[in-house]
Parts: structure tokens; sequence; C-alpha cells
């Protein structure tokens, strides 16, 4: 990661978690997809995020990658709630339409809250 870069999330976590006092939690998912790709995530990614360098509403973290068996996704929302509305609104409907090239299968999903969030 650049120094640009982790300053701007360090900048946008410090903002983010002063924002939070007697707020709502902070919510993380996990979706592991076996046997998935690189250019699946691409495809799939194209279909949901506004733009390929923009996150959607409510998501203020998302990292993926390549993993033992597969591929695999890590995003935090500004809460369950910022997460529901992605997934019902957004991935789940385009999911469903069926993603050229993308995920062949629903993912392994596992989901916290985040306790405490570093750059």
């Amino acid at each position: 990661m650049s120094g640009a870069t982790t300053a701007t999330f360090h900048d946008r976590s410090l903002a983010w978690n002063a924002d939070r006092k007697g707020a709502d939690m902070a919510h993380g998912v996990v979706h592991h997809f076996p046997g998935g790709t690189k250019e699946q995530y691409e495809a799939s990614i194209a279909a949901v995020h506004p733009t390929p360098d923009t996150l959607p509403d409510g998501q203020i973290f998302h990292a993926a990658g390549p993993s033992a068996d597969g591929w695999t996704i890590v995003a935090i929302h500004e809460s369950q709630d910022s997460w529901d509305r992605f997934r019902d609104d957004i991935l789940m409907p385009r999911m469903q339409q069926g993603i050229e090239g993308g995920f062949a299968t629903p993912p392994e999903e596992s989901t916290f809250d985040v306790y405490k969030s570093m750059p």
C-alpha cells in the first residue's frame, strides 16, 4: 500500500471512528469463493461497485485477493444496516441476474462486528 493510500485510508478511518461514538458498530463481511479467480472477481466487482475505484455507499473498506483454494473478499460497512442495504438492493439482485464471467457459486460467508479498525 502506498503512503498516499495509507494516509487516505487512515484519515477516513480516524474520521469515521470519531463519528461512531454512540452509533451502530461497523460490520465486517468475509466472502470466500472456493475455486474463485481474479477474473471472476473483476467481473463481479464491475457489476456491483459504482466504479473500479469507488466503494458502494456505506462501505468504508474493501480488500480482496487469492487464498489457499480460491478468492477471498473482506468488506467493512458503516453498520449492519449499511451491509444489509447493499446486499439486498445491489449485490443479491445482480448476482441473481447472473454476472457474465463472475463467480459461479455463492460464497462461504462469515460476518463480524468491528471492535476496532486501524490503518
